[in-house]
């Protein structure tokens, strides 16, 4: 008896080991042009590589808090110009290359030079210097109180890079993360291996891989399926419902950073009359367009900022639907019925989907839409780089980023000293009242002058296996961090 019980047992045991699972493999729709996230725009770069990766002195954890990373612990002088960072001890790139505070120096000022490549300078724009009184020290001085400089020292752009390994980061890169770059098979999917030498926690996962499938039919597939473990931004909103059916899978609804607009070109006419733009506002029933594009998920803007943030304001009523007054604003601005304007449609099926809904919405007010879908590296080039389109269907997914208005180039050409002035004087305040009140102001600016035409707030529509713990059910940043994922029963 107590051989067949002893038996049993060890079967119990062989068949809980094999059970037992330490890899993971994680959808995505988009695959990053490249892997360096302070040398490119791409969200998909981020989702790759943020926490797992590369580190920055701060990080952003899944709940928009900024949390140590890099650096055990900062303090802030009284004037707010000061800025000193503790640095952990004995951590070293993942090719043996040490970090230290020269690291900090040369992360922060290679995205200060003038032909520097960040795609996000303007967060290092108040960096005065960065000092090193000891290797574990840091001091950062601003050349004037910046309310978001902490936050902004969080995103995926100001992570550390080591000198020695930079030319290569954008095909092999080298981190301080938990996660160590194997291998990119283009087209298809990246690995990513648990590296031992890691300075903090040692992750639970001992490899993932991050496909790449940006047909929401396979993406569905691949989900029922069990070819993929987790597909965290999933892009057919519409078969949730049979997902959710399924007691194997987990779905998770909720917030991203994601503000899709119909971005427009105001170095072209007639984008550049503001009854045009206006027109385009109330031509688009935005809560059709979230049932018809996104199955009724998302929830509709009036400006460049989501309802989750701190000091939002609901202008959603500014511009309400509103095909007659938009048919005359259009007519007021001479623009006449079958005007054709090309709307480029970059893969992620919200702008797809989106730009088909928006085309039917425009002809309605005699305006002719040519769809033109592109591939992201195309999208990349052609219309954020160059500026070359008429308009197009994009999600921003940067968090609080209407510094980008403020920007004297950027690729929907909108130029306006009064927002400009506004978002100076936003980042001066150290006031968190005050500040509300500015971001209140920067919103309605931005509502009035309707550079693009704010549709929704993406949301994250996760999808994964029932038996995941620790993957974001928020947004609050482009990330994919994997670094506290484990598998439960």
């Amino acid at each position: 008896m107590n051989r067949i019980l002893a038996l049993a047992l060890a079967g119990a045991l062989a068949a809980s080991t094999a059970e037992a699972k330490d890899t993971l493999s994680l959808g995505m729709v988009l695959e990053p042009p490249h892997l360096d996230p302070t040398a490119g725009a791409a969200a998909a770069i981020r989702e790759v590589t943020y926490a797992n990766l590369y580190e920055g002195l701060v990080r952003i954890d899944a709940e928009g808090k900024v949390r140590p990373a890099l650096a055990a612990s900062w303090s802030v002088s009284p004037d707010g110009l000061t800025y000193t960072f503790r640095l952990h001890r004995n951590v070293t790139f993942q090719d043996g290359s040490p970090f230290d505070c020269s690291t900090v120096a040369f992360s922060y000022g290679r995205a200060l030079t003038p032909d520097s490549v960040n795609a996000q300078k303007g967060l290092f724009e108040p960096i005065r210097s960065v000092t090193c009184p000891d290797p574990h020290t840091a001091v950062v001085e601003l050349k004037r109180p910046t309310a978001s400089f902490l936050f902004g020292m969080g995103w995926g752009d100001a992570v550390m890079v080591s000198p020695r390994s930079i030319a290569a980061d954008k095909t092999h890169p080298i981190g301080t993360g938990p996660f160590r770059f194997v291998r990119w098979v283009r087209g298809d999917h990246i690995v990513l291996e648990r590296w031992p030498g890691y300075w903090g926690k040692k992750p639970a996962l001992k490899e993932i891989t991050f496909r790449f499938i940006t047909d929401p039919n396979a993406a569905a597939t691949a989900m029922l399926s069990g070819a993929l473990d987790a597909f965290p931004n999933f892009p057919a909103p519409e078969v949730l419902a049979r997902l959710r059916a399924d007691a194997k899978l987990r779905v998770v609804v909720g917030t991203t950073e994601g503000k899709t607009v119909l971005a427009l070109n105001e170095a072209k006419k007639p984008f550049d009359d503001i009854r045009v733009r206006r027109a385009l506002a109330m031509a688009i029933d935005r809560k059709g367009l979230i049932e018809a594009a996104m199955s009724g998920y998302g929830v509709p803007i009036g400006s460049h900022y989501v309802p989750t943030d701190p000091g939002y304001v609901d202008l959603t009523g500014v511009y309400p639907y509103d095909p007659a007054r938009a048919r005359a604003l259009l007519a007021e601005a001479g623009v006449r019925p079958g005007t054709q304007i090309a709307i480029t449609l970059p893969p992620p099926a919200y702008a797809r989907r989106g730009g088909e809904v928006i085309a039917a919405y425009l002809a309605q007010v005699g305006i002719t839409a040519k769809l033109v879908p592109v591939e992201w590296a195309q999208w990349l080039d052609t219309v954020f780089a160059h500026g070359d389109y008429d308009a197009t269907v994009i999600s921003h997914t940067e968090p609080r980023d209407l510094d980008i208005y403020a920007r004297r180039h950027y690729y929907f050409h909108y130029h306006s000293a009064a927002y400009r002035a506004l978002w100076e004087q936003y980042q001066r305040t150290t006031d968190p009242k005050q500040a509300d009140v500015l971001l209140g102001e920067l919103q309605r600016k931005l509502a009035h002058d309707e550079p693009n035409v704010f549709l929704f707030a993406l949301p994250k529509l996760g999808v994964w296996n029932a038996k995941l713990h620790g993957l974001w059910h928020n947004s609050p940043i482009p990330a994919n961090d994997v670094t506290g994922v484990s598998w439960g029963k």
